[in-house]
């Protein structure tokens, strides 16, 4: 059962408003859908930079204690693979803060060359990332909500995540899940 939520998108592109937020509205349906009774709250977007990542997380978890905190992007790799490509944190200030955590990564072609979902439990709040992309933000969330419907354990949330992420990626598009 989730009664609170917190969506938190991030990324400079959406900060700062040259990109617009659509998976944090649709996101927040879907889990309204799966939790009617559930409090959800959309956060302002923030910067890709893993210590203001990891210091929003910490704050939300510690003083909010909620059920559930979804980061949206930043799952790329992008600066790691070319300095041309934005910087992509979440990932990894996902992976310093949580206690228990399980992650998966794709290689594909399709604009992301990489992306890593992580889910984990800091305390009682379950953290996940989906990445930005619209298509893949929405199929990632159904599939949480599907796996926390059968309460399942983080790693089923993310092998769940991933598979219904990878079946995004065009035919032939992926390397390896």
């Amino acid at each position: 059962m989730l009664n609170t939520v917190y969506i938190l998108p991030t990324g400079d592109e959406i900060r700062d408003g040259i990109v617009q937020d659509i998976d944090a509205p649709e996101i927040m349906g879907q889990i309204v859908r799966a939790y009617p009774k559930a409090e959800v709250t959309r956060l302002c977007p923030l910067a890709d930079e893993e210590d203001i990542i990891l210091n929003k997380i910490r704050e939300i978890t510690v003083q909010r204690a909620p059920d559930l905190i979804v980061l949206i992007g930043g799952s790329g790799g992008g600066h790691r693979f070319s300095t041309t490509l934005g910087k992509d944190f979440t990932h990894s200030a996902l992976e310093r803060y949580l206690d228990q955590k399980c992650s998966r990564e794709i290689y594909g072609k399709n604009g992301h060359l990489w992306c890593k979902l992580v889910c984990g439990k800091k305390d009682s709040t379950l953290i996940v990332n989906v990445p930005g992309p619209y298509q893949e933000a929405m199929a990632a969330m159904e599939a949480c909500l599907k796996s926390l419907a059968k309460e399942e354990g983080v790693e089923e949330i993310c092998k769940a995540m991933a598979i219904a992420v990878y079946a995004q990626y065009p035919a032939g598009a992926v390397k390896s899940l």
